[in-house]
């Protein structure tokens, strides 16, 4: 199973509904970073993405995106494949 990464809070829906699409396609544990209360760390992650929101994702140190981009990955058929480290 390949690294999943994600950058997140605790009040996110969005984090949550990303979170469950990654749970649905087997993923059972990914590194989170939360930014909840640290702005170094959600300026680090701004630096390294060029946005502020929350979720953004990585995929064995690709970025995926946020919520919305993991969603339309899965409907393209590209997420599982990159969870499976074929990407």
């Amino acid at each position: 199973m390949a690294h999943v990464k994600i950058y997140s809070s605790d009040y996110c829906p969005y984090c949550h509904r990303a979170k469950a699409l990654l749970r649905a396609r087997g993923v059972t544990e990914w590194e989170e970073i939360n930014v909840d209360g640290r702005p170094d760390v959600r300026q680090a992650m701004a630096r390294l993405v060029g946005r502020t929101s929350v979720p953004q994702i990585f995929i064995d140190g690709q970025h995926i995106g946020g919520c919305d981009d993991l969603h339309a990955l899965d409907a393209r058929g590209g997420l599982e494949p990159l969870l499976r480290g074929q990407g």
